[in-house]
């Protein structure tokens, strides 16, 4: 599995969104892409952080930014997350964990004293050339999108 850093080339993907539209993340070529990937629709922590960029999203549209969530949950899964709290960017369906494997995100973790694997919740933010400028590894979930804008 991937261990990327800062200043490393973003691994490209293409996979179907919500509505089952093939989504790249070369189509963003050229602009900053916010890049979050979440364990699964329609949790606690996940509604609160897609909700958080959904609150913030013309903000920051305004300054440039793309968002794009990927969960290993499927597009109908998604669409039924999306329709619920009106997201209004694409939620990537990856489902075979081809994008959570490259990105290193998908890993053991611990609830209760059970170990399982899942998907680390973690955001990078890819500059316009494609590559990774922030990697955010402990998400603030009621806050991700100002914890965006604070790094940078």
């Amino acid at each position: 599995m991937a261990t990327l850093k800062t200043g490393d080339k973003a691994p490209d993907f293409t996979a179907k969104d919500q509505n089952g539209k093939s989504v790249s993340l070369s189509d963003f070529k050229g602009k900053t892409v916010i890049l979050y990937f979440y364990p699964k629709d329609d949790t606690p922590g996940c509604t609160a952080e897609a909700c958080d960029f959904r609150d913030n999203y013309q903000s920051l549209a305004g300054k440039g930014f793309e968002v794009i969530g990927v969960s290993t949950d499927d597009e109908k899964s998604h669409k039924k997350f999306e329709t619920k709290y009106s997201l209004p960017f694409p939620l990537i369906a990856d489902t075979d964990h081809h994008i959570v494997e490259a990105y290193g995100v998908w890993g053991e973790k611990n609830m209760y004293g059970k170990k399982y694997m899942g998907t680390m919740r973690t955001t990078f933010i890819i500059n316009a050339d494609g590559n990774i400028q922030t990697i955010i590894d402990k998400v603030d979930t009621k806050a991700s999108s100002q914890q965006v804008l604070d790094l940078l």
